[in-house]
């Protein structure tokens, strides 16, 4: 087995709407190279959606998993303990903010708005990570994904910017918590790519354009390109790699 061969890793990945997915971007490269799945869906009216995708996955364990009901999160994690005894990894995946809040001023969002955004895009992570802890006995990789608004105000990212803020530095945070027990812990910023939750964004489309056009290396991003980052940080060959913020955008992030 090398450094980067995931045979018998085994990961659950939280967030996966459709094939346009970030989640189902690094579910694909993860399984290629070995991996073993876990996957869920949100609810009874997403897992049309996901069932095909987590059976062409070979996902072993598929599950109901909304991150603001606690019953549902305990039984996905019970359901790993009884089927696997651990875990390797964990792909958190998910953003929410309601449409109001998230297509208007920041100064103008709502107070509930905020709080929910924030407790689904953000704090959900740790209440995953606090599950997963226990289980990656042997150490393990804890990955997010953010985007550049969380560094630098970005036109219509709004509400979202300040709530994936919170999420990068949660990262650095939980790195330092979880690092002595060799759980790494780590965040993509991935370019824009047209899924499910950026479409709530105002002129998303632009947003793509413009990104394109100013990467250096000025190309569309897709979803396998997150994947191929995601696959590499939960190997083993990423071992010294946690608490950062990596970009996968065709170098946008480096211009001015």
């Amino acid at each position: 087995m090398t450094r980067f061969d995931l045979s018998n890793k085994k990961g659950l990945i939280v967030g996966i709407a459709n094939e346009q997915s970030l989640a189902y971007g690094s579910a694909q490269a993860i399984r290629e190279q070995g991996g073993r799945l876990a996957i869920t869906y949100l609810n009874d009216k997403a897992r049309p959606h996901v069932e095909p995708l987590a059976n062409e996955l070979g996902s072993e364990l598929f599950l109901p998993c909304n991150v603001t009901r606690p019953d549902e999160v305990d039984a996905v994690f019970t359901q790993i303990r009884e089927h696997w005894g651990g875990l390797d990894f964990l792909i958190h995946s998910i953003a929410y903010a309601p449409l109001a809040d998230l297509q208007g001023r920041l100064i103008d969002s709502s107070r509930d708005g905020f709080l929910e955004a924030m407790d689904i895009s953000c704090h959900s992570l740790m209440r995953l990570a606090k599950q997963a802890e226990p289980l990656m006995k042997d150490g393990g990789s804890i990955l997010t994904m953010s985007y550049i608004g969380a560094e630098r105000a970005v036109a219509n990212y709004n509400l979202m910017g300040p709530v994936k803020a919170a999420l990068e530095s949660a990262v650095r945070y939980l790195a330092h918590e979880l690092g002595p027990r060799d759980i790494r812990v780590n965040a993509i910023s991935a370019g824009p790519v047209a899924t499910r939750a950026a479409s709530g964004l105002a002129d998303f489309e632009k947003l793509i354009e413009r990104a394109n056009q100013h990467a250096p290396l000025n190309r569309p991003l897709s979803v396998a390109d997150v994947g191929s980052l995601a696959a590499f940080l939960v190997a083993d060959g990423a071992y010294s790699i946690t608490g950062e913020t990596l970009h996968v955008d065709g170098g946008y992030h480096a211009r001015d």
